[in-house]
């Protein structure tokens, strides 16, 4: 029986907390946050028998063998580092950190450490997207020619206009380090490596600091193109929306509802068809939560975290995979500032000489 320790009293006790409970090998013993009061009252409320006002006496606890962080990328790297230090294995947050440097010495970490790590990139572990994968790997559409994204939401922190680390780009978050950071993810699961890009980011018209605008161009290593829009400042946005076109068809993945993971419909059509046909995806996982669409997704990479544990594996998406997704938020974040279009091989080379 593993035993878990969940430093966040928010999305940690609201999505991991239920989603490592699915597993049987593990239990959840432990939950801190920044009030030691909260902390405990939150903890008694979910039956979780620790609690602490601080993220150190949970990592260092005896009782803990493996943490989970749903805290600021601000702070994520010193709790990961600490918790590697004392040998415990890690499921981590996206953006990895607020910047390279600091996500560099996870992925570092993590490597010398050998044990499991993982991040929390959910949009691969949703059904519907899995089945899209395999489509694409079997050659359903043919070869991929261009990837459309558009996702347009309102979240909260731009809706109530919440000071806090979601709204600011230099803090890990904006568009592109609490969105985008998915984005790069997913893209690159589904279509291989980003070869190239250009960026232009922005803000509320009143409130620029307020990152909440991406729009980025994308070349594939493979030749097919991309393009992304996102804007987390979308009062009844569209939702969220992958068009893949090919040479011998289209697939798309739409999700237009308030609910970021669940809502997702797949469709599909090949030559010489003149219409998306629906393919059907059913989560019995998913059923079971009607509250949050985030808690089934979440518990199968929960599941692979706990299976890859014992035998010191590391785990997929791990920091190696986070790492990847820093450096191309960073180079985005300079393309933007140089207006230039960027080589992602070259840049990478350059920034870890």
């Amino acid at each position: 029986m593993i035993r878990i320790g969940i430093v966040g009293c928010n999305y940690g006790r609201l999505v991991h907390l239920p989603a490592f409970r699915l597993g049987p090998r593990c239990e959840v013993v432990a939950l801190a946050g920044t009030d030691a009061a909260r902390a405990a009252e939150l903890a008694r409320a979910a039956n979780v028998p620790l609690s602490f006002g601080n993220w150190t006496d949970l990592v260092e606890h005896p009782d803990v063998d493996a943490i989970t962080i749903a805290a600021p990328p601000a702070l994520q790297p010193a709790i990961a580092l600490r918790a590697l230090e004392l040998n415990k294995p890690v499921f981590a947050e996206k953006p990895m950190a607020i910047d390279l440097a600091a996500a560099a010495a996870m992925a570092r970490a993590a490597e010398h450490s050998g044990r499991t790590t993982m991040v929390d990139f959910n949009f691969s572990a949703i059904l519907s997207w899995r089945k899209a994968r395999m489509l694409l790997e079997e050659g359903a559409i043919g070869r991929l020619r261009h990837l459309a994204v558009n996702w347009n939401v309102e979240n909260q922190t731009t809706r109530m206009r919440l000071d806090n680390w979601k709204a600011y780009g230099e803090d890990g978050g904006g568009a592109l380090g609490n969105f985008v950071s998915h984005s790069f993810h997913y893209i690159e699961w589904l279509c291989g490596p980003i070869s190239g890009l250009s960026a232009r980011l922005s803000g509320l018209p009143d409130a620029p600091a307020m990152e909440t605008n991406a729009t980025i161009s994308m070349a594939f290593r493979s030749g097919a193109s991309g393009s992304l829009a996102m804007s987390c400042a979308s009062y009844l946005g569209s939702g969220h929306r992958l068009e893949f076109y090919g040479e011998d068809g289209s697939l798309t993945l739409v999700n237009t509802t308030s609910d970021y993971m669940r809502g997702f419909e797949l469709r599909l059509a090949r030559r010489p068809a003149t219409t998306l046909v629906p393919i059907d995806v059913d989560d019995p996982v998913d059923n079971a939560f009607a509250t949050d669409g985030r808690i089934a997704p979440v518990s199968r990479l929960a599941a692979d975290f706990l299976d890859a544990i014992p035998q010191a594996k590391p785990g997929w998406p791990g920091f190696a995979e986070g790492y990847r997704v820093q450096t191309l938020l960073d180079i985005a974040r300079r393309a933007h500032k140089s207006g230039c279009w960027l080589d992602v091989e070259t840049e990478s080379m350059e920034k870890q000489a």
